[in-house]
């Protein structure tokens, strides 16, 4: 396993679609093996349904989002309740006030059977793995998890990015195959550009002067300067800036191992401190001066930023899909990254194929570990993700040519699909490829994306884990530096910090030891390498 670990990370960032026709557990029938579990009280079928002829209550942690209603009332879990014989009782937490509450249940022991879309985050699948709280899931995966282990062979940079130094797998991620689900698209409004007779950017030279049009020239027609030339996400407090991310590519920086690092000729580089990226921060902050980029970058709300989207008032904006503009979806398009001063055109910001890190984990408490490995593998087929993310067919959903679609009367109710199931709010453990896409990724995202996969990474390094030790000083480091680089950048960009300042930015990251981070990095890429 350690060998494994070891491996080089690495996925392509176009990836083909998979074909899971007889991976599924759900069409064997239940004719398979038997296993007894450790406490001898229940018997979990290797194969087919249900997966226990004794009904089973297991006991899951899980965050509930402000979109979804209650998970007992999900059809997926009352449907499948009916598949598997197993019942879930989920204690719900909501997203405020989270991680106070899952930090809690371990600092207490008072633990559930599982965690399911409850965000554990490397240090913790590892501290917690290592005090016994978590049990190792390497083997389980091996024999109750076909579905899963079938994307870990397709796709090894799953098994590196989620395996510790010692071979053990505590906490499986959600898994998206599918490339535009892993990337925000750059809309542009393309009935300014014709109403202007402008053509689309090429360069970040092209892009300010469209900004300075779309600003100047009145393109929605009203006879009033309130276009909003381009705007982002404000994004999370200690998550780093959404609009540096969108950007960086454009100036040669990638996002490699999990974070804002390069790595040129085996050699890696965190490049907060560099010249490249003073030259990012250094056309944000004109745009920023002009009034090209939103003056509410920095505050805004999700839903403020969201009601931009569909206004149509809008020159240029960042979002996976084109959910939140439908009815005026025929004003954008998506442009390609545009060409920085050195040429540099790279879509960095991309999520890893095991894009949400730590979404189910099963704790030292459950009595079938089997039957909990195989109740979750399910949601890693496509009958199984079409079932948690679509509900019940001719109900929610109805099938074109084999593939998923929400019908048109249940998406007429508002706040609906959050209802139904536990993807909307992000996090849920399962699998998102082109079959279960439908609505996040019709004709006009799939063009989208089109524009950037020519400039996506060849190779994507994912995010090393670490033992105990260097996952806290890796912690203990990036808390301090990535605070200082987000406080420091909104500066830069805003103007309240003069470039004039620079050399002393510089000089503060590496008193915040910087550079011994980039070591720990450089030995972890090394390690992986070997």
């Amino acid at each position: 396993m350690r060998k494994q670990w070891k491996k080089i990370a690495i996925g392509t960032m176009i990836v083909p679609a998979l074909a899971l026709a007889g991976c599924s557990s759900g069409n064997n029938g239940n004719n398979g093996n038997a296993s007894a579990s450790p406490s001898g009280s229940s018997v979990v079928s290797e194969t087919g349904f249900p997966l226990t002829e004794k009904p089973v209550t297991l006991k899951m942690f899980t965050r509930i989002a402000p979109a979804n209603g209650p998970f007992k009332d999900m059809p997926v879990f009352q449907d499948y309740e009916k598949m598997t014989n197993v019942h879930v009782d989920f204690t719900e937490a909501p997203t405020d006030g989270f991680q106070e509450k899952k930090n809690l249940l371990f600092a207490s022991n008072e633990l559930p059977d599982a965690l399911y879309r409850s965000g554990l985050t490397q240090l913790e699948a590892t501290r917690y793995g290592a005090s016994g709280q978590l049990i190792p899931l390497e083997d389980l995966i091996d024999k109750y998890a076909p579905n899963l282990k079938k994307l870990m062979d397709e796709y090894p940079e799953i098994r590196s990015g989620i395996t510790t130094p010692e071979g053990h797998i505590y906490a499986i991620p959600g898994i998206v195959t599918l490339g535009a689900a892993r990337t925000d698209k750059k809309w542009i409004n393309q009935a300014w550009l014709k109403k202007l007779g402008l053509q689309m950017p090429e360069t970040t030279d092209d892009l300010y002067n469209v900004l300075v049009a779309f600003r100047d020239k009145d393109p929605n027609g009203n006879g009033k300067q309130d276009e909003i030339p381009m705007t982002a996400r404000a994004g999370t407090p200690g998550q780093g800036l959404p609009i540096v991310n969108l950007m960086s590519g454009s100036f040669g920086l990638d996002q490699q191992l999990g974070y804002n690092i390069n790595i040129a000729d085996d050699k890696v580089e965190i490049w907060m401190g560099s010249d490249r990226n003073k030259e990012m921060l250094q056309y944000l902050n004109k745009l920023y001066k002009e009034k090209l980029l939103d003056p509410q970058l920095f505050s805004q709300t999700e839903a403020q930023y969201l009601a931009k989207q569909g206004s149509g008032a809008t020159g240029v904006f960042f979002d996976q899909t084109n959910n939140n503009f439908l009815p005026i979806q025929d004003q954008y398009t998506g442009m390609a990254p545009p060409a920085g001063p050195h040429g540099d055109r790279l879509q960095a910001q991309a999520s890893p194929i095991a894009r949400d890190f730590g979404a189910f984990a099963i704790t030292n408490v459950d009595k079938y570990p089997e039957l909990t490995m195989r109740w979750i593998d399910y949601f890693y087929s496509d009958e199984g993700s079409t079932m948690l993310r679509f509900g019940r067919e001719g109900e929610n959903y109805e099938l074109r040519d084999g593939v998923p679609y929400y019908t048109d009367k249940f998406l007429s109710v508002e706040g609906a699909q959050g209802k139904i199931t536990p993807y909307a709010g992000g996090g849920a453990p399962h699998l998102i490829d082109d079959h279960v896409a439908s609505f996040i990724n019709p004709p006009q995202v799939q063009e989208a994306q089109e524009k950037l996969d020519p400039y996506m990474p060849k190779v994507r390094y994912a995010a090393p884990m670490f033992d105990e030790a260097t996952a806290q000083k890796v912690n203990e480091l990036r808390n301090d530096i990535d605070k200082y680089y987000e406080e420091q950048s909104t500066k830069f960009i805003a103007g309240a910090l003069s470039f004039d300042k620079w050399d002393e930015f510089q000089k503060t990251l590496k008193k915040m030891n910087i550079d011994e981070l980039q070591k720990i990095y450089q030995d972890a890429y090394d390690t992986m390498k070997k």
